[in-house]
Parts: C-alpha cells; sequence; structure tokens
C-alpha cells in the first residue's frame, strides 16, 4: 500500500518558496543538506529545487517498509 508521497517542486526562486513555506505557512522542514528543506505535509512531503524553467513536478510514493521486505515493488500502485 502507498503511505504517501514526496512531491519535488521545481522553482525560478526556490529559496524564495522554501522561506514562505518556512515563514508563511509555517510548515516544519528537516535540512537534507547545503540547505535543501524537505517540508512536513503529513501524510506527505514538499521540496523546492531550483530550475531555470520553473514549470516541472515529480511525484514520488512512499511504501511501508513491510512491503519492500516481501519484494513487492511500489510501482504496481497498491
Amino acid at each position: 500500500m502507498i503511505s504517501g508521497a514526496h512531491v519535488i517542486l521545481y522553482s525560478k526562486n526556490a529559496e524564495a518558496d522554501r522561506a514562505f513555506f518556512r515563514d508563511v505557512l509555517g510548515f516544519t522542514s528537516v535540512d537534507a543538506g547545503h540547505g535543501w528543506l524537505i517540508f512536513a505535509l503529513p501524510p506527505a512531503e514538499a521540496a523546492f529545487h531550483p530550475s531555470d524553467v520553473g514549470d516541472a513536478c515529480e511525484l514520488y510514493f512512499m511504501c511501508s517498509e513491510s512491503e519492500a521486505e516481501n519484494g513487492i515493488p511500489c510501482e504496481e500502485g497498491r
């Protein structure tokens, strides 16, 4: 079963978008290194990556550890 998602938002001004999520919306975050903040949006996460284009996104599904241990691939969409 899919238990959540990690969303990546590409931005022309990732620093400003991170500050908006942190300072205005009040979302908590962890620093993944080098100032790359990952914001908790239970049951999901969101991150801003710099981009010259700014019009792309990616969606990753998160699965429970028990499914990985059982050999059930997350991409089956369960």
